[in-house]
C-alpha cells in the first residue's frame, strides 16, 4: 500500500512537471509570436527563451505551426466561452428586447475585461489574436473555427435588437466593430502619438468606457439610413 501510494505522487508530479513545461513553452511562444508573428519566430527562439534545449520543444510539439496552433486555442476557447455566456445570459436578462448597446457590451466588454484584468501574457494574446485575423491565407481559418459560433450568436441579438434593418448593414457593423477591436488589441502605440500622449494604446479601460456605445451609434445610423431613404 505504501509503495503504491509513493507511486502515484510520483506520476501526478511528473504530470504536473510536464504540464507546467508546456505553459511554459507556450508562454513563451505566445510572447514571440505576439511580437515577430509566426513566420519570424523559430523553435530554436522560444527554446532559448524558455531556457531548454531545442530538442525539448519538439518533444512536446510537432513543429512550429503546431505550437502556433496550440498557442492562439490555449486562451481563444477563454474569451469564446466567456463571450457565449454573457450574451446568453445578456439575452435572458433583456426578455427578448436587447439593444444595440448591451448586445455590444456583452460581446466587447466581457472580452476587454480580460485583458485588462489578465495581464501582460492576455495583452500578448490580443497581439497575436490581431495578427491572425489580418492574415487572409491561413488566419481566417483560424478565426473561422475558433470564433463564428459567438460572433453569429452576436449577430442574431443585433438582428432582434434591430428587426426592420437589412441583414447586410448589421454585417458590415460587425465588421466594423471587429475591425476597431483588432486595432485596439494590436496596441500599435499610433494613437499616443497622434493625441500627443492624451490617449494610451495601452489602455483598454478607456476603450471599454467608449467602444460599445460609438459602435452602436454607429450601428444605428446606418440602419436608420436604410429605413428613411
Amino acid at each position: 500500500m505504501t509503495v503504491l501510494k509513493a507511486s502515484r505522487r510520483k506520476a501526478s508530479t511528473k504530470a504536473e512537471q510536464r504540464a507546467e513545461m508546456i505553459e511554459q513553452i507556450l508562454d513563451a511562444a505566445e510572447l514571440l509570436f505576439s511580437r515577430h508573428g509566426l513566420y519570424g519566430v523559430t523553435l530554436k527562439d522560444v527554446a532559448k527563451q524558455v531556457g531548454v534545449h531545442h530538442t525539448l520543444i519538439n518533444y512536446y510539439f510537432d513543429d512550429k505551426k503546431a505550437l502556433f496552433n496550440e498557442v492562439f486555442a490555449r486562451r481563444a476557447v477563454v474569451t469564446s466561452e466567456r463571450r457565449m455566456r454573457m450574451l446568453e445570459e445578456y439575452e435572458k436578462a433583456s426578455a427578448g428586447r436587447p439593444t444595440v448597446e448591451g448586445a455590444l457590451r456583452a460581446f466587447l466588454d466581457t472580452d476587454l475585461d480580460l485583458y485588462i484584468e489578465g495581464g501582460e501574457s492576455w495583452k500578448n494574446y490580443g497581439a497575436l489574436a490581431s495578427q491572425v485575423a489580418n492574415t487572409p491565407e491561413w488566419g481566417a481559418a483560424m478565426m473561422d473555427e475558433h470564433f463564428d459560433p459567438v460572433v453569429l450568436r452576436l449577430i442574431g441579438l443585433l438582428k432582434q435588437a434591430l428587426p426592420d434593418s437589412a441583414e447586410e448593414d448589421i454585417f458590415w457593423g460587425y465588421h466594423f466593430v471587429s475591425g476597431a477591436l483588432m486595432l485596439t488589441l494590436a496596441r500599435t502605440g499610433r494613437i499616443d502619438k497622434l493625441s500627443g500622449g492624451l490617449c494610451h494604446s495601452e489602455d483598454f479601460a478607456a476603450v471599454k468606457q467608449r467602444m460599445s456605445t460609438f459602435m452602436a451609434a454607429g450601428f444605428l445610423a446606418i440602419c436608420r439610413r436604410e429605413l428613411t431613404a
